[in-house]
């Protein structure tokens, strides 16, 4: 009798600790939410336009479907540049690189070892500044292309910029008869 009543407790003891957990996990993770969502979002897309320009090959940096578009390399250029311009504003630095201006662009970079350095680099420093963002912070108000825009919205601004041109090497891949990395299922 002893020991069912031993395990009974036992039994309850750890049932409650696990409820006590769950309830608690939540609310960490829900400490800020904002920043954390537009985290969240922004990881998808570093993802996916890092395994496009992974997977395009070097040959095709230079392809363009029209003479008046960028090409598939001026759209990696291009992204990473502007990651620079939109998380450096969120954050109040100059960008290291990159940025908005012509002569910051580095859409003038022509290998693919060059731009997928420049992309990863831009997002690295594109994670630090979402590291540095939480609800409160982010919520701050700065002045962005011409307008009153909060700081986490700027960083959102950015993941919708990248979401914009992924859709064009979206177009690019499937010209080039590749599979994007949204549309991938093989598992690679």
């Amino acid at each position: 009798m002893k020991k069912m009543i031993f395990v009974c407790t036992m039994a309850l003891a750890i049932g409650a600790s696990a409820v006590m957990t769950a309830e608690q996990a939540p609310a960490a993770a829900s400490a800020n939410p904002v920043a954390a969502s537009a985290k969240r979002t922004y990881d998808i897309i570093k993802g996916y336009v890092t395994k496009a320009a992974e997977k395009m090959p070097e040959e095709n940096y230079a392809f363009k479907p029209t003479a008046d578009v960028r090409s598939f390399g001026e759209l990696v250029g291009h992204i990473a540049g502007a990651n620079f311009g939109f998380c450096s504003a969120a954050i109040g630095e100059k960008p290291p690189k990159g940025g908005f201006t012509p002569e910051g662009s580095l859409e003038k970079l022509k290998t693919k070892a060059e731009l997928t350095k420049a992309l990863a680099e831009s997002f690295e420093y594109c994670d630090q500044a979402h590291s540095k963002l939480d609800d409160k912070t982010g919520a701050a108000v700065i002045k962005f292309f011409g307008g009153d825009m909060a700081k986490v919205s700027v960083l959102e601004f950015n993941t919708h910029h990248d979401f914009e041109h992924y859709g064009n090497m979206v177009t690019y891949m499937r010209l080039k008869g590749l599979v994007p990395p949204s549309s991938d299922r093989s598992g690679r």
